[in-house]
């Protein structure tokens, strides 16, 4: 007997037919739509996510107001004076405290 694949097919579900019966093929078909388009709905959601993210990633990137660090930050006065930058202050001719409460109001606002 030479089978091929649709016919086992065709045959499976005859059985699971059969053995299920009309009433709960119907409510196992319903359950798995109901699953498939959970599937779907979450699969498009963390799509959406990746997709967020990466523009958010790249806006952050391409903004110049982002500051860009290569190596460790010398003094307190570098690394405050870096901060004001990115977020718009005039750092010059301002004490280390100045430029603290400056930052610290800034920051607060945003």
């Amino acid at each position: 007997m030479n089978i091929g694949a649709s016919e086992w097919v065709i045959i499976v579900l005859l059985l699971i037919f059969l053995v299920a019966g009309s009433n709960k093929l119907s409510s196992l078909a319903r359950l798995l739509g109901r699953a498939t388009g959970e599937y779907e709905k979450a699969r498009e959601m963390i799509q959406n996510e990746k997709d967020n993210s990466r523009s958010a990633e790249s806006n952050i990137s391409a903004s110049s107001s982002v500051p860009r660090i290569v190596g460790p930050v010398g003094s307190e006065r570098e690394k405050l004076e870096t901060i004001a930058r990115s977020l718009g202050i005039e750092e010059a001719e301002l004490t280390e405290d100045q430029l603290r409460s400056l930052i610290s109001r800034k920051i607060k606002k945003s």
